[in-house]
């Protein structure tokens, strides 16, 4: 792993969702690095309902872009990983839901400390699009479809945008 990464607070700032990459291959020690940090997010009575499917065949992810109605950016991603909600190992209904975003803000975070970059793609709650992937991939049944990562390095930086808006943030009363 790399020993030089960002501080939280800059990691978090400087994130942005990519939706172009460079023609260059992720080490797979980085992938397993940030599927780790995703396993690290909290989740309801700590029942952790993740499944993670990692895919790094371009023919593949070029077939899961096709299935997506907004995953241009998986047309020049090295990989892509599709989130997925275990029904069986969720707190309560509804709650794979939340747990799964938690592990996919640590995905997108632990991404960009890393030096790599990513966009977010919900499935859910897309129920054609849900079962279109339960179906193509042959998903158990109790196994659900969340989102899609893409992963890689940027074809060009981003600039950080100023998101500071004072009059979203409410003290003691509305």
């Amino acid at each position: 792993m790399e020993k030089n990464i960002k501080n939280t607070i800059d990691t978090i700032y400087d994130r942005r969702s990519i939706r172009k990459y460079l023609d260059k291959s992720v080490n797979p020690d980085l992938v397993q690095e940030i599927l780790r940090a995703a396993m690290f997010a909290p989740s309801g009575c700590n029942k952790q309902p993740w499944h993670f499917v990692v895919f790094d065949d371009k023919d593949k992810i070029l077939q899961i872009k096709d299935m997506h109605p907004y995953a241009s950016a998986l047309s020049t991603a090295p990989v892509c990983i599709m989130v997925c909600g275990d029904t069986q190992k969720e707190m309560a209904e509804g709650f794979y839901q939340v747990d799964c975003s938690a592990a996919i803000e640590n995905m997108l975070l632990a991404a960009n400390a890393l030096g790599l970059d990513t966009c977010w793609m919900g499935i859910y709650p897309w129920k054609d699009v849900m079962e279109n992937f339960s179906k193509t991939f042959a998903l158990p049944n109790n196994v659900k479809p969340f989102a899609l990562i893409s992963l890689g390095y940027a074809a060009m930086k981003v600039e950080r945008p100023k998101r500071n808006n004072e009059n979203l943030i409410h003290y003691n009363k509305w």
